[in-house]
């Protein structure tokens, strides 16, 4: 999916949600365990009930990698269904995947080519070998941990370095990185009053937020701050959505959840 199909979903929904499909066995409600595959079963009704309410999905391949080779044939599944029914979806690999060269030309036929992601989640700090041959796949997305949710994220990425923060320098510097027009960017939801200069830095560009909801971040002050002529903004929820109910009721709960934040959101591109 092209940045403008994006945008087009983005106007069409009212919507700029993206449902992080984080399954964890032990979390999922119990009878589901029971199916051949419990993980795509529990990833195929979560589907089922917001495709409608959401423009994206984040399978975080940790989540399938855990569980061995069936657990990645569950993410195969899972992006195969999606795919082929619901096409108007963005769907992001959240694989954290950076190395240089050919391996990372590897990393990105594995996810653009044979699982068919549109994007895939990167890290910079091997700089900009290890990021520009996913940027050398047409029509798909690198999307690369900017400013991160987590506490640790001060330990490095907001460290003054020649005056400058880190995370600043690595936004300034990806701009020069052959294809920076296919970058997209993670800034944590819980790092809102970045926004404002991160924005200064990279205006046009689409940011992947997480942390709204379960991890504390709040979607009024990421808009304020963050939102752009174009939206530029795919607000992330796993847990908050995914987990709303753990009884047989959990898509309807999932639906009722990813709602609420769609309301919300509507309201949000209103005043845009």
């Amino acid at each position: 999916m092209t940045t403008t199909q994006l945008i087009t979903q983005i106007k069409k929904k009212k919507s700029f949600l993206c449902i992080g499909l984080d399954v964890d066995l032990n979390k999922i409600p119990k009878h589901l365990l029971k199916e051949e595959d419990p993980i795509f079963a529990f990833n195929k009704a979560i589907i089922d009930a917001t495709h409608h309410l959401c423009v994206a999905y984040k399978p975080n391949t940790a989540f399938y990698e855990a569980y061995g080779i069936k657990g990645w044939q569950s993410l195969e599944k899972t992006i195969n269904y999606l795919n082929e029914n619901h096409q108007d979806i963005y769907t992001i690999a959240d694989a954290k995947r950076g190395d240089i060269g050919n391996t990372s030309t590897m990393y990105a036929k594995a996810f653009f080519e044979d699982l068919g992601f549109d994007s895939v989640t990167i890290a910079p700090y091997m700089g900009k070998d290890s990021v520009e041959p996913f940027l050398a796949f047409k029509d798909k997305h690198t999307i690369l941990l900017a400013l991160t949710s987590n506490q640790g994220a001060f330990d490095f990425q907001t460290k003054m370095v020649d005056g400058v923060e880190l995370y600043k320098q690595v936004l300034e510097t990806s701009k020069s990185w052959e294809n920076s027009e296919n970058l997209m960017y993670v800034v944590g939801a819980t790092k809102a009053e970045f926004l404002g200069d991160i924005r200064k830095i990279i205006p046009d560009s689409f940011l992947l937020v997480p942390g709204v909801g379960a991890q504390g971040g709040n979607l009024q002050d990421v808009c304020k701050y963050g939102m752009n002529t174009n939206v530029g903004l795919l607000i992330n929820s796993s847990r908050g959505i995914i987990y709303a109910s753990n009884d047989e009721d959990f898509a309807e709960a999932a639906a009722k959840k990813a709602e609420e934040l769609q309301l919300q959101m509507a309201v949000e591109l209103g005043r845009n």
